[in-house]
This record gives C-alpha cells, structure tokens and sequence, in this order.
C-alpha cells in the first residue's frame, strides 16, 4: 500500500513540472526580445526593404566634395569616370597615382609622358586651343585646367565640372601639396599622397641644406630661338632659389610668365657661380623651324668668363620637367634630382 502510494505521488509531481516547463516556453517566446521596441523593429524593416545599413551609409565616401582652386569653387563628383586634363603636371601625378584619363591635348606632351599619343586617349587640342567641340563630346565627369587654360575656364565650365590647379609660384610648395591634396580627394588617393609628399619633402631637404652648405649664387635662364630671359625667386623657375635653397645672383629679377629678357653681358656681369639653363626650344616648335640647342646658345665668349662655365658648372635642365610640366609627383622629384646633382 505504501509502495503504491509512493508511487502515485512522484507520478503527479511528474506532471505538475511538465506543467510548468510548457508555460515558461511559451511565456519565452511571446517576448524573445525584451530590449527590442516595436519602433525599433520597424525602423530596422525599414531598412532592410530600403537596402541600407546604418554601418554602410556612416561610413561611405562624399559623393562630391567643393574644391577651391586657382579660378574659383567648384563642387567636384568624387571618383569621376571620365576626366579630360590640360595641366601636364596633374596628368604626371595622376599617371604616377594609377587614375586613368580620358583626354588630353596630344600636342607638345612632355616626352615621359607619350604613352598619351595613344588613339585610347582622345585628343582635345592644344594647350592654347583647346578643342572644344570634342571635349563636349566626351561629356567629361571632371575638366582639369591650369595657367595656359585660365582665360577659357568660363567656356569649359559650361561643358562640365572645371578646376584650375594652376600652381601658384610665389608659394610654391603650399600650393603644390594643396593641388596634390585635391588630387588625393577626388580620386580616393589621399593615402598614396601622403606617402609620395613625404618622400619629395625629405628629397628636398637635402638638397637644401647641400645648396645652403654650398653657398654658392645661381643664375636661371631661359633659351628661346637665340634670345635669353632670366627668373628670379617668385618667378616660375623660382623654386630653385625659393625652395632648393640656391643663393640667387640677382635677387632683383622682375617676375613675369616669360621671364625678364637679359643680355649675355648682363650674364657675364652678375657672374654666376651656377648657370642653370631651361631650353624651350626642345620642347617647343619654333616658327622658324629647328630651334639653335642651348649650348650653343649659352657657351659663347662673354658666358665662358663666368665662374659658372669656368668651374663647369652650367646646368642644363630638362624642359620635359621645367617647362611643360612642372608641379607634378615625377617632375618636381626629378627636378630636385637634377639640381641636387649640381652640388654633388
């Protein structure tokens, strides 16, 4: 009897847990939850029939940034697809940064940079006429322009987004790593910028304290169809004084695009102990046919009483760099490479 009695008793104890275990599943399950409201619930719906995440629009790139530059602000379309460039120092540093072009003026290109000849690329003109028509036809995403371009920026603005990054030479280095800058911002290069201005910074420091060590005076010239011009600090060719830091021979050259037009004998009288020279002519068609080469030019009898030619220290740069184009990641490195060979 009393084994019977147990018995029954730890049957009904049985159930009366099973009982309760059911009651607390299905109390569980109504509130799985407890910190989630309805609101929240419907906002992450939302959401997800929209295909947006908070994590993946927090963290996307502007779709367009404004960039100030040499001819106003203008609000650029950040990884445009298809850019036509004028300025060969943006075209170096872009070819050097891996962003493809569109167009560009096929004319006179810096011979570095010839893979641009291509029939891949289309031809937009020359630097001083560019072709408008075709640029148009393009229906570029961004136009890149610089000092040559300046009087035709209105004209291109009307085709698509145009910026200036014509170099200002009175600050050179600001102005270039503020151009290098927007560069790295359009294109989603900002890493890789960096990199590159820190490399050319402490390639130009060096220079600068070997040229400061030397302290030797410096003349720049330029040769154009037999004729000279010299430049100054400030001046376009001015960052050989202003930045590199040559002792000029004249700190009294007037600043110009063309530089100021001088005489052998001027040469002769300020006596240079370094005689840098920029031949245009090896770069730029003359009028008149073939251009005299600069060494013909520079090395006559007054130039050869200078304490440049004697201690043969004329230096003939490379126009590709100095003259077309100037201000980009490979002709400013290479610039400073050649002036820093000078010293050496």
């Amino acid at each position: 009897m009393k084994k019977a009695l147990s018995v029954l008793l730890v049957g009904l104890f049985v159930l009366v847990m099973a009982a309760c275990g059911s009651n607390n599943e299905k109390n569980s399950g109504a509130s799985s939850s407890p910190s989630a409201s309805p609101s929240a619930s419907a906002s992450a719906s939302a959401s997800a029939s929209a295909g947006e995440s908070p994590a993946a629009s927090e963290s996307a790139t502007p779709a367009e940034i404004n960039v100030k530059h040499a001819s106003g602000e203008t609000a650029v379309k950040t990884n445009p697809a298809k850019v036509v460039v004028f300025d060969f120092g943006t075209l170096d540093t872009l070819d050097k940064l891996g962003v493809e072009v569109t167009g560009v003026p096929q004319q006179n290109l810096p011979s570095y940079l010839k893979k641009y000849e291509d029939a891949k690329y289309v031809n937009v003109g020359g630097l001083m006429e560019p072709d408008f028509e075709k640029i148009a036809e393009i229906k570029p995403d961004l136009i890149v322009i610089s000092g040559r371009q300046a009087s035709s920026y209105e004209e291109f603005k009307k085709i698509a987004p145009t910026i200036n990054l014509a170099l200002d030479t009175t600050k050179y280095m600001d102005s270039f790593k503020a151009n290098l800058t927007t560069v790295g911002q359009i294109f989603g290069k900002e890493k890789e910028v960096t990199g590159e201005l820190a490399a050319i910074e402490g390639e130009i420091r060096a220079l600068h304290d070997k040229a400061a060590a030397n302290g030797k005076t410096g003349l720049i010239v330029l040769t154009n169809e037999g004729k000279i011009s010299a430049y100054g600090p400030g001046s376009r060719f001015g960052l050989i004084h202003d930045v590199f830091g040559v002792k000029p021979a004249d700190d009294k050259i007037e600043v110009s695009t063309h530089g100021q037009s001088v005489s052998f004998e001027y040469v002769a009288e300020k006596n240079p102990d370094y005689l840098f020279v920029v031949d245009r002519g090896a770069v730029v068609a003359s009028e008149g046919g073939e251009s005299q080469p600069a060494k013909a030019v520079i090395e006559n009898d007054l130039v050869k009483k200078t304490n440049a030619f004697k201690d043969g220290h004329i230096v003939y740069l490379d126009p590709n760099y100095w003259y077309l184009s100037g201000g980009g990641l490979v002709s400013l490195s290479e610039m400073v490479k050649e002036v820093s060979a000078a010293f050496n």
